[in-house]
């Protein structure tokens, strides 16, 4: 009798999970991983994409921010979850790009321990300051910094901030006290109180703050003037050098993710992208949609580990 209860329960648990794998994909909600708190440009596309992703899927998208450490917190929980195609990062150029350059010990391999599934697209940045600063353009805030040494601080909430705003400084001849926020929403409240002068950042971030007059932007860190404020110069048009590295956002499941679900999260994903009302959400909070196949943005990330390096190395940023 024992015997025969084993083979039954055997054969029940073997029943089982033989219908648990015939379920088909997705069968339960989907986490997105986000480096960066709520509030942020990151959340906000996240849950742009996702709740566009959870029509086509069936299954709810939840956004989940583990904010601090330039993203390689959250890229450490994505990087142990199971490979089963219920935990993505929604990344960025920080935990991708930027922290294996920036970091002596490393938590994760970028190429090794995440499988590509899309690239997202880029976002544009706007350096903002408090009213309180006598300057209107950059070459007035380049005048203002040189009679003032150290006078002027910045807050960032990423590492392109970071990287960025420390080129400028370092091309401009001038030095500014750096102070770093885990995400952009917990630093622009010291921006307002005027706790810090510039700041670097995204639109989602500044820019309900500079249309009500609480901000100024001086420039905008693309290669050509922004449509959201399409009156401010780029850095360029102003005389600065064009910075070497850019913002982006990229989708990516833990290393061992099944083809045939990277197949279909890109094929949703890029649907989503290419929807015109999606385009319009997401153009509105700056940021620019380019779908890829995983392999292209396989050859992306590993170029853009190589130019963050670059770039590290040129703002003279030690590792931590």
């Amino acid at each position: 009798m024992r015997k025969l209860f084993s083979a039954a329960l055997a054969a029940i648990v073997g029943l089982c999970a033989s219908a648990a794998a015939a379920q088909p994909y997705p069968s339960k909600p989907i986490k997105f991983v986000i480096p960066f708190g709520a509030g942020s440009a990151t959340d906000a596309l996240a849950r742009i994409m996702g709740n566009e992703l959870t029509k086509s899927l069936g299954q709810p998208i939840v956004v989940v921010a583990k904010p601090g450490a330039n993203g390689s917190i959250a890229a450490v929980e994505v990087k142990r979850s199971a490979p089963d195609g219920y935990t993505f990062l929604f990344g960025t150029n920080s935990p991708l790009a930027v922290v294996p350059n920036l970091m002596k010990e490393t938590p994760y391999d970028v190429m090794a321990d995440f499988t590509p599934v899309t690239f997202l697209g880029e976002n544009t940045f706007f350096f903002a300051v408090h009213p309180e600063v006598p300057a209107k353009s950059i070459s007035e805030l380049v005048a203002y910094a040189k009679a003032n040494p150290k006078k002027l601080n910045y807050a960032s909430g990423n590492t392109f901030a970071i990287v960025a705003t420390t080129l400028f400084a370092s091309a401009a001849g001038i030095e500014m006290e750096h102070i770093p926020y885990k995400t952009e929403p917990d630093a622009i409240v010291d921006l307002l109180s005027g706790r810090v002068q510039l700041m670097n950042s995204t639109p989602t971030t500044v820019l309900p703050h500079i249309k009500a007059g609480k901000l100024r932007a001086l420039a905008t860190t693309l290669t050509e003037r922004s449509p959201l404020l399409p009156d401010v110069p780029t850095l360029i048009e102003q005389g600065q050098p064009k910075l070497p590295v850019g913002p982006w956002f990229a989708l990516v499941g833990p290393a061992g993710l099944p083809a045939e679900i990277v197949a279909r999260m890109n094929k949703e994903m890029t649907a989503v992208l290419n929807n015109p009302e999606i385009r319009q959400q997401v153009q509105a909070q700056g940021f620019a949609p380019k779908p890829s196949t995983p392999e292209e943005l396989k050859a992306y990330m590993a170029d853009q580990i190589a130019v963050w390096n670059s770039a590290l190395k040129a703002a003279n940023i030690p590792q931590q």
